[in-house]
């Protein structure tokens, strides 16, 4: 499958381009930055994205962009790319015929949502959800384990830390908030393209692991 990813440098990113890879994918890495891992990557300034992929028509176009408030320096650069990169990517499929589409969110997302990021999640996923792929998976995994080359936020190795006596306790419908690896993420990512083309589906962590086999 032809495949366009946006976000291949994160931590799910990375890891989901070389189980493509590995599972004979055309995979096609859209970024800012040259770095050198599995598939062809086409390097260019955001702005230019859409364009980029109106060009490889992908079959499947994923995004796994994603980073938080502070690291972004304020609300509307957070908004910049966890909305507006993400929903130009996916208009940008859409136009060119790309009949599935797959975006990492938070659990937690909500477009009614009190809260700015979780809010802004939610936006994103409902305007995905109205674009008319004829598959839209979105998924919403709790803390994220996995290294992340030269980005450990502090609250997040905080969590990591306690995530394993934190997960004890987070059963039932709460389990949608425990920790997950990064790699079974991406593995639930891989899976998922070969499901039916039948609609928008929501993975959280229980759906998320079951996708994965683990």
């Amino acid at each position: 499958m032809r495949i366009a990813l946006v976000g291949g440098t994160g931590l799910i990113g990375a890891l989901l381009a070389e189980r493509l890879v590995a599972e004979g994918h055309e995979l096609h890495r859209i970024q800012r930055r040259a770095a050198g891992r599995a598939g062809e990557e086409h390097v260019a300034p955001a702005e230019r994205w859409g364009a980029l992929t109106e060009q490889l028509a992908p079959e499947a176009a994923i995004s796994t962009l994603g980073t938080t408030i502070r690291k972004a320096g304020s609300q509307a650069e957070f908004r910049r790319v966890d909305f507006g990169l993400v929903t130009e990517f996916a208009r940008a499929a859409q136009r060119a015929g790309t009949r599935r589409m797959v975006s990492v969110s938070s659990v937690g997302a909500d477009p009614g949502s009190r809260n700015f990021y979780l809010r802004t999640k939610g936006e994103m996923e409902r305007l995905l959800a109205g674009l008319g792929f004829a598959r839209l998976d979105l998924f919403r995994p709790g803390l994220l384990r996995g290294e992340r080359a030269g980005d450990r936020r502090v609250g997040e190795r905080i969590g990591l830390a306690l995530s394993p006596a934190a997960n004890l306790l987070l059963r039932g419908p709460l389990n949608r908030f425990a920790a997950i690896d990064a790699m079974i993420v991406a593995d639930a990512i891989v899976a998922a393209l070969a499901l039916p083309p039948d609609g928008t589906h929501i993975h959280h962590n229980r759906a998320i692991r079951a996708l994965a086999g683990r």
